[in-house]
């Protein structure tokens, strides 16, 4: 049989991928490779960087559904805009919300991206994301927070401040089809952007 002649670069099966550093993170914004916009430098943590809040809000009204079915186009949420007064929004006790990344974020194809809420905002009752931690390589756009307060008692949040922050991990090898390329609910997705679940079956 004929040796192929294409090469692979392959990584040894203990590889293991690594979290970039702030100095390995400078190096991709220099190069282009992760592109964050705006973006402050003091918000370039040694193994992070810090992402804001967008001045803009997906409120869940229930005035006339009944349930939500994922295999049927639904709309349950209403656009809203942080106060234009001091830019705050108040999030009362067991309230779910969609906020947005006020950053539109991209990333290469040999790059995940992982994404934590700050931990004093979890210490008063507030998470910024139920389940979309997991950035895909290739995604180009603003990252929506799933924001619920746990705790008993309202709590005002401020466009423009920080709440989360986004490492980034070194894949063992380029992906073949990145985010842009694979069949994508979410590209280039307005700040915030609701669900889209029911494209899972429209194939």
């Amino acid at each position: 049989m004929a040796q192929s002649s294409v090469a692979f670069r392959v990584r040894p099966w203990y590889y293991a991928p690594m979290v970039l550093s702030d100095r390995d993170i400078r190096a991709y914004l220099n190069q282009k490779k992760i592109v964050i916009n705006p973006l402050k430098d003091e918000h370039i943590r040694p193994a992070a960087i810090d992402l804001t809040l967008h001045e803009n809000f997906r409120v869940f009204r229930n005035n006339s559904h009944t349930h939500i079915d994922v295999k049927v186009p639904f709309d349950v949420t209403e656009l809203v805009k942080a106060s234009a007064k001091d830019g705050s929004i108040v999030i009362h006790p067991r309230e779910f919300v969609l906020g947005s990344t006020g950053e539109v974020i991209t990333l290469p194809n040999d790059l995940i991206g992982l994404l934590e809420g700050r931990s004093s905002l979890g210490r008063i009752g507030l998470i910024i994301h139920a389940t979309a931690s997991f950035v895909q390589p290739g995604f180009s756009g603003y990252l929506t927070f799933e924001m619920s307060n746990i705790s008993n008692i309202p709590i005002k949040i401020y466009a423009g401040m920080r709440v989360a922050q986004i490492a980034f991990l070194q894949m063992s090898s380029p992906v073949d089809v990145n985010y842009a390329k694979s069949s994508n609910k979410y590209q280039d997705q307005d700040p915030p952007t609701p669900s889209k679940i029911w494209m899972d079956f429209e194939k």
